[in-house]
């Protein structure tokens, strides 16, 4: 008999559970508080431990409109003097999956496609669904409308701002504070997409496509020493080329925030303008931007209670140092697909949920942990890292190492080692 599953949340983690869940066999249901079934925002990218995962989910990266990073450069912004350089061009050979960035509209799509959304057979998506408070022990949630619905499974996907995060950590309720709350790290990103198009027709865009290596650019103000003064650019293309994404990260601008997009502009405008004149200039170009701010929790003592498990932002928010946050939340997914398989019996998974934690909880504590810091400052957190290694994993205390530690494991291969050894 397949389990009864509900999934809190259609964002990047919840949507790739679904999918694993739906190939297992599984009946899934997904309640989505927004009124509408899509991803916002800009581009992201996928290390090879994500790639992996949704290739296996039959993940189309052509349709996708995927781009290769080839590979991941550090330059000084101001001067544009390289720093550093990660050659990833031989991550398929080497962790066994490509570095590609992905805009979340493309990824999200695709991900619905592989649901089978509200078809025959497949993933049920109830929108406008908000959950107000999770019975971990019954195993049954509160709609904001009053209904209650039931299942043998609860996966909290439900982002930052989780109500499967108070159940967890001690409150069920979406009005009482959470031991395990979200606080601000006081910074902020900026976020826009420029048609590579614009650029190529701007003399500064023009130059700096050519000076830019195939993949992904990080742009650092070496006045930025310390975390609480990080200021730099992270810059790659998405869909097929045809647009820049860009990234902004800033310490968070005190007062009142603009209300419109190019309020955000001059903000940001002002933030780099010490930035080399070139890279001045193709700020200039951006014309929809945004600005979230950045929050941040200590990693979680447990993510499961009675028939609830947190995974994505929920468990593990990371902030976007690094870039594997959708990574690690598409190996939550696929981690729970695996080890829920074959699973028909609901006396079986607590067995199966303290086997993810195995699997999962450390891994991704030390990923969270380093996704404080940027690359090449990997040994701040090294300390801090200390507290959630693993047997025959090696430290990631360089950026060498960690894009050997966050890209080279293989959720797949863990979980077929703790389903033979417990």
């Amino acid at each position: 008999m397949a389990l009864r599953i509900i999934i809190v949340g259609a964002g990047i983690a919840g949507l790739t559970a679904a999918v694993s869940l739906h190939q297992a066999g599984h009946h899934v249901r997904i309640y989505e508080r927004s009124a509408f079934a899509a991803e916002v925002g800009a581009a992201l990218n996928l290390a090879p431990n994500g790639t992996r995962v949704l290739q296996k989910l039959g993940f189309n990266i052509k349709r996708a409109r995927c781009v290769l990073i080839q590979n991941w450069d550090t330059v000084d912004g101001i001067t544009l003097r390289q720093i550093a350089c990660q050659d990833l061009s031989k991550a398929p050979e080497r962790f066994g999956a490509a570095y590609v960035a992905v805009h979340r509209v493309d990824l999200h799509e695709e991900l619905m496609r592989l649901a089978k959304l509200n078809q025959p057979g497949g993933v049920e998506l109830h929108l406008s669904s908000r959950v107000v408070r999770i019975d971990a022990d019954a195993g049954q949630i509160e709609l904001i409308d009053g209904r209650f619905e039931d299942a043998d499974l609860i996966i909290g996907a439900d982002g930052i701002r989780s109500v499967s995060r108070m159940a967890i950590s001690g409150s069920g309720d979406a009005n009482s504070p959470s031991t395990a709350a979200a606080t601000s790290t006081g910074l902020s990103a900026f976020r826009f997409l420029v048609p590579t198009e614009s650029l190529q027709t701007n003399a500064a865009g023009k130059e700096l496509l050519e000076w830019k290596t195939p993949g992904a650019t990080l742009l650092g103000d070496p006045n930025s020493v310390t975390t609480e003064q990080e200021r730099h650019l992270m810059w790659y293309a998405c869909r097929d080329g045809n647009v820049q994404n860009f990234v902004g990260i800033h310490p968070t601008v005190p007062g009142k925030q603009p209300e419109a997009s190019e309020g955000y502009r001059e903000q940001m405008l002002k933030e780099f303008a010490h930035f080399h004149p070139r890279v001045v200039e193709i700020l200039k170009l951006g014309k929809d931007v945004k600005c979230w701010p950045l929050f941040h929790t200590e990693p979680l003592p447990t993510w499961t209670q009675g028939k609830l498990v947190v995974i994505g932002d929920a468990a593990h928010p990371m902030l976007p140092f690094g870039g594997q946050g959708s990574n690690q939340a598409i190996e939550d997914g696929g981690a729970l697909g695996m080890l829920l398989e074959n699973v028909h019996d609901v006396s079986q998974i607590k067995a199966r949920l303290d086997l993810f934690e195995k699997v999962r909880r450390r891994r991704a504590s030390r990923v969270q942990i380093l996704s404080t810091v940027r690359a090449n400052r990997e040994s701040l957190v090294e300390k801090q890292i200390q507290k959630y290694m693993e047997k025959d994993v090696l430290l990631p205390n360089s950026f060498a190492a960690r894009v050997a530690h966050d890209a080279g494991f293989d959720v797949f291969r863990r979980c077929q080692e703790v389903l033979l050894t417990g």
